[in-house]
């Protein structure tokens, strides 16, 4: 039931426990005002109209008028409330559940589709607190009015109450016929609407691609039959919600004879007045909406323990990459890099990516990193900054294992430009900066000097103008440089670049290349190198084989002492030569 699956998410309404002790109150003020109109109008008939004490009436009527003024009062509370707290605690969940995502390491997401996410993130949260807000509460509202009425049912006239009872028993029957097969349809119906949010994100990024290859069509029929598969499965839902309902409303009409059949003949043969049989048929009418509403509920329960499973697939998995216990801050780098017998496989695979791999980086050294594709040397430059960590060894930062340092703190003394630049939907300054508390503006300026991304300036609103989805208002080459100008920022002691100029022009690529010789001096640079052209820039060039380092030492040695250095880098340069011309 959702009622269990919200014990790990019900801790979220604690900072709001006066909201919530308001609306119980409230909830409570509501049920017995309801309760006592049916005792009023038996006392009227019993009492005013049996006697014809037709004074009395008005004084009566009046009092179920302030009954009724106190029931309007108690339900806007009560509403308003469990409405304010359930919101609050969704907007808590939403922040914690983002921030997890945010501390997953990247080999989380690599294997979960964004969509999943997203529907998680916003649908699921959203079916928790629907249920807080309103579901719970009504579950509540039924087994209190339940619990009230029958006690109030027994005092009038216990046969009527067991007749009931009785009469409600099949519920549970239903009930619990409705919760197997919901489950499944609920969990179903969830799942297929995280596969048609991943559709419409993979359009919307890849809308380019798309049209590219006239594949419109495609992608249509893609999205039509994952949501043909969606509606299928919510008439289903909506089958299986209609026969409980229908199921459940005949039970109080069943009951309602039952109480006038023989609370009549109790009426006839005088152990019943008409103003306690009134006011018993009063008390089952108030049973007809909690006994509608259950099978509403119900549906809402299974939604939401679905909802909280799916939350909890997330949340449970635990971040690999964190702060290890007794971690140190690292207050400056002097931007010694060693990588000692490091080996490197991704999750959930056999694979070695890298083994026994030794490389030292002095201070104020760019080394470039060569190999084949699929070599591993994007990999190596993942590894400094910990987005993944090493299956074997160590990575060292002035002496230091990454892994014993403060993330933040190991990440603040790194500058990335990896060859994929992403850019967010924010502004021009937003993108450059990062969130950093402090930059100036000479700062700044320098840095976009250095990318030679000056065409900011002619922008409409300079570096106030935003920049779209993923920075797509921009070309290739205009990304690249502003995700160069982020790394830069702040003269990072360390700088990892990954082929930063693959989108530049050969022009622009030599312009920035000198200005990075610049910014390199007194550097620490990790250059994983596609391009022969930018080799200028390393000191030492490290060729990786393998898995592992075969050979380390300047461009002019290599192209004389490696074959394979050779045949890499004259096979890179025709390429390059072919782009070009």
């Amino acid at each position: 039931m959702g009622l269990l699956a919200l014990r790990r998410y019900i801790p979220y309404l604690r900072p709001y426990i006066g909201l919530v002790i308001i609306f119980g109150l409230s909830q409570l003020g509501s049920l017995v005002a309801a309760a006592s109109i049916p005792k009023v109008i038996q006392f009227i008939i019993d009492g005013p109209i049996t006697q014809h004490q037709l004074g009395q009436l008005v004084p009566m009527a009046g009092l179920l008028v302030l009954i009724g003024l106190l029931e309007f009062v108690f339900i806007y509370v009560r509403r308003n409330y469990s409405g304010i707290a359930s919101l609050r605690m969704e907007t808590d969940l939403r922040n914690d559940f983002y921030a997890h995502l945010q501390s997953l390491q990247v080999s989380f997401h690599d294997n979960w589709q964004s969509g999943q996410l997203l529907s998680r993130a916003i649908s699921d949260i959203a079916t928790v607190r629907r249920f807080v807000s309103f579901g719970l509460i009504w579950f509540l509202q039924t087994f209190v009015t339940f619990a009230v009425v029958l006690v109030l049912m027994l005092g009038l006239d216990w046969q009527l109450a067991i007749v009931v009872v009785l009469c409600m028993l099949p519920i549970a029957y239903f009930s619990n016929k409705f919760h197997d097969k919901y489950k499944v349809i609920a969990r179903r119906l969830q799942d297929q609407q995280g596969d048609l949010t991943t559709i419409i994100e993979e359009m919307a990024t890849g809308v380019r691609i798309i049209k590219a290859f006239g594949r419109m069509s495609l992608m249509q029929k893609r999205f039509e039959d994952q949501a043909r598969l969606l509606r299928a499965t919510s008439l289903e839902g909506i089958d299986a919600r209609a026969l409980l309902w229908t199921r459940l409303n005949f039970l109080p009409n069943l009951s309602l004879v039952a109480v006038l059949l023989l609370g009549g003949y109790h009426v006839v043969h005088g152990s019943l007045t008409i103003g306690g049989l009134v006011a018993f048929m009063n008390y089952v009418f108030m049973l007809t909406w909690p006994m509608d509403a259950i099978g509403w509920v119900l549906s809402m329960s299974e939604e939401c323990q679905t909802a909280s499973e799916r939350l909890n697939e997330v949340l449970d998995s635990h971040p690999e990459i964190a702060d290890r216990a007794g971690a140190r801050s690292l207050e400056q780098s002097r931007g010694r890099i060693e990588f000692r017998d490091v080996g490197f496989k991704y999750p959930k695979s056999d694979e070695w990516i890298l083994r026994g791999l030794n490389l030292v980086i002095e201070p104020g050294e760019t080394v470039g990193i060569v190999g084949r594709t699929g070599s591993g040397k994007t990999t190596l430059a993942y590894l400094l900054p910990r987005l993944y960590d090493v299956a074997e060894g160590q990575v060292l930062l002035d002496g230091v294992d990454v892994r014993d340092l403060y993330l933040r703190s190991l990440r603040s003394h790194i500058g990335v430009a990896f060859e994929d630049p992403i850019l967010f939907s924010a502004s021009v300054h937003e993108n450059l900066v990062m969130g950093r508390p402090v930059v100036s503006d000479e700062e700044l300026k320098r840095a976009i000097e250095v990318a030679q991304a000056g065409f900011v300036w002619d922008l409409p609103w300079g570096l106030e103008t935003r920049v779209g989805e993923q920075g797509y208002t921009l070309s290739g080459g205009q990304r690249q440089r502003l995700a160069l100008a982020r790394a830069v920022l702040g003269n990072p002691p360390v700088l990892i670049l990954d082929d930063p100029l693959s989108s530049v022009d050969v022009h622009t690529e030599a312009v920035i290349e000198e200005s990075l010789a610049r910014v390199l001096e007194g550097v620490t640079g990790l250059l994983v190198v596609h391009r022969p052209s930018t080799l200028a820039l390393a000191d030492r060039v490290a060729l990786i084989d393998g898995g592992t380092v075969v050979a380390i030492g300047t461009h002019t040695e290599l192209m004389k002492s490696n074959e394979l250095y050779r045949a890499l880098l004259s096979q890179e340069y025709e390429t390059s030569e072919k782009q070009t011309a």
